[in-house]
């Protein structure tokens, strides 16, 4: 199928500024939101505690709601609407990981009882203690990085031959934050700093493919983090496999893309010819990249609007990663290979 036509030639290259300047809008105000809200909203996963789901047989007033879980002198309550209106849901948060002992059901039965005079159905219970968030969230930060090193063999190896030097590189890397972070050191600094490191190294060693989609990869999960927070929306464990799926999208889609660099710039010395060079790869591969994005875009969508509330984040979260992350295969992660290639 030829969707679009074989002769296209659109200067991507040439728009490259555009294309930073919107990324860096977007990541700024992604910061922005970040440092507002201090950190992702992160949820019961991360944050432990406790989440209820209930469901009344018709409206009933979030006051009325509060004031029976008050009663049960639950601490830092949080009630909200879950999923239509007309279906009377709400999802009860609070800071107390463990309320109650075996007879939750039964207490917060009774007191939203008495607040609404309506029996309320109890349709999920989750309790997760504060420790086991913790760690929950300093082993999804290492999943991320440990994948973008992973990543950087691959790319090293495929596109540069440089398996061995990206080898050690990154498995020096992985060891050194493995250590530390026994020591307590703080996740989010220690793996800021060791990503920062990383792009310093490969881009000292010419790992000039593996700078590329890294930075790209960085690029899309730190802009769908952003969002996340900007729309102030929960940050949980499904939203990391969202991310780690975003990655290997992304990933797949910039392999693409590279494929066709290295084999229309092979053997050739003159840098001038470079962009050019670079400009017909993007749009050689643009139909594929393209007719991917739509087809994957399709089935997300069906899931966003017809999954269900649960999915509904997930979703949400892979719309905007295949969206990004069509984008940096051709904004971010192929201009910076033609810097590199420049430099070099």
């Amino acid at each position: 199928m030829q969707f679009i036509k074989s002769n296209i030639n659109i200067d991507f290259i040439g728009k490259q500024k555009v294309g930073f300047f919107f990324s860096l809008a977007l990541i700024l105000a992604g910061l922005v939101s970040l440092i507002v809200h201090r950190g992702p909203n992160y949820g019961i996963d991360f944050a432990g505690g406790t989440l209820v789901q209930v469901k009344f047989t018709q409206t009933v007033d979030v006051g009325d709601i509060r004031s029976g879980l008050n009663t049960l002198g639950l601490k830092d309550i949080s009630v909200q609407g879950f999923g239509d209106t007309e279906n009377n849901e709400y999802l009860i948060r609070t800071s107390n990981a463990h309320a109650f002992s075996n007879n939750l059901e039964k207490a917060l039965t009774s007191g939203l009882e008495k607040a609404t005079s309506l029996v309320p159905e109890i349709r999920r219970v989750e309790m997760v203690g504060p420790q086991v968030g913790d760690d929950l969230k300093k082993k999804a930060l290492l999943a991320i990085f440990y994948s973008l090193l992973f990543i950087t063999i691959y790319i090293s190896g495929r596109f540069e031959q440089k398996w061995t030097i990206a080898g050690v590189t990154a498995g020096a890397l992985m060891t050194a934050v493995y250590f530390l972070s026994v020591f307590n050191v703080s996740m989010p600094f220690l793996i800021a700093a060791a990503l920062s490191i990383s792009l310093a190294l490969f881009w000292t060693l010419r790992l000039q493919y593996a700078i590329g989609a890294i930075v790209a990869l960085i690029h899309d999960v730190f802009i769908t983090v952003g969002i996340f927070s900007l729309l102030n929306l929960d940050f949980s464990l499904p939203i990391i496999a969202a991310l780690l799926t975003i990655i290997g999208y992304s990933l797949n889609d910039t392999i693409i893309v590279f494929d066709r660099i290295r084999e229309n710039i092979l053997g050739n010395t003159d840098k001038a010819a470079l962009p050019g060079l670079f400009n017909k790869s993007i749009n050689e591969t643009l139909s594929r990249t393209i007719l991917t994005s739509l087809t994957t875009l399709i089935v997300l969508l069906a899931l966003f609007f017809l999954g269900g509330e649960i999915i509904h984040n997930f979703a949400l979260a892979m719309i905007i990663g295949v969206v990004i992350g069509t984008f940096s295969s051709i904004f971010v992660a192929t201009p910076i290979v033609l810097a590199a290639q420049n430099k070099g």
